[in-house]
């Protein structure tokens, strides 16, 4: 089993929040750095992985409109079959 622990105090703008994800989850070299290919690299960790997300409202603070697609995005990806587990804790 695998878990990924994304701390949201680290994700304080675009390309930093990619990085640390594509670096914390181990992300091939080719990851695009958007939420497309974020969506695409999730779909690919299976239902024995599990994310876990750390200081949503930070993370929300930080980002703003566009942390809330970032969540709605590993939500997505979350509820497809066959999926990773996520968690979300402020």
């Amino acid at each position: 089993m695998n878990i990924f622990i994304l701390d949201g105090t680290r994700m304080t703008d675009r390309e930093t929040c990619h990085h640390y994800i594509a670096s914390v989850m181990r992300f091939p070299d080719y990851y695009g750095g958007n939420l497309d290919a974020l969506y695409d690299c999730l779909g690919e960790l299976g239902d024995e992985s599990t994310v876990i997300i750390m200081n949503k409202t930070i993370l929300l603070m930080y980002l703003d409109d566009y942390g809330e697609k970032l969540l709605a995005t590993f939500r997505d990806a979350a509820a497809e079959p066959a999926s990773f587990n996520l968690i979300v804790n402020d």
